[in-house]
């Protein structure tokens, strides 16, 4: 009980700190799905295993973000109806693949380590979509 009373103070000033960027990202993800048709989205992700789950990596590397918000994000994409996979391997590259950050990584931790740990990153985001969605007997 000792513990507790500063754990939960810890975790409410945590989230004050951190509504604003969930207050900004749900009012960006609402004006996105007003704005680009819910028809765009199909037309990019054609439920095919492995192309859907090759486009959602690929915008997840370009797009990379905080793992906070990939919560929100993830939920508003399979709600206007793009498929399971491509929405995993989108969540997974934006959390682990950092193309914006490449050049600050590879000045920090060289740039062969940041070129190979984003390229299996890619990968790794791409069989992890493929994995889950077959392990979980989803639709694609």
């Amino acid at each position: 009980m000792k513990r507790f009373k500063p754990a939960v103070f810890s975790a409410a000033k945590m989230f004050w700190k951190a509504s604003p960027l969930i207050l900004g990202t749900i009012l960006l993800v609402s004006f996105l799905v007003t704005v680009i048709p819910q028809s765009f989205y199909l037309k990019i992700f054609t439920r095919n295993i492995f192309l859907d789950s090759f486009i959602g990596s690929l915008i997840g590397s370009i797009s990379a973000g905080n793992p906070l918000i990939s919560y929100i994000l993830g939920g508003e994409l399979l709600k206007i109806g793009v498929g399971l996979i491509a929405v995993t391997a989108f969540l997974v590259a934006w959390v682990t693949v950092g193309i914006v950050q490449l050049p600050a990584e590879s000045m920090i931790l060289g740039k062969k380590f940041a070129i190979i740990r984003n390229v299996l990153s890619f990968i790794f985001a791409i069989i992890v979509a493929v994995l889950t969605v077959l392990l979980l007997g989803g639709g694609l």
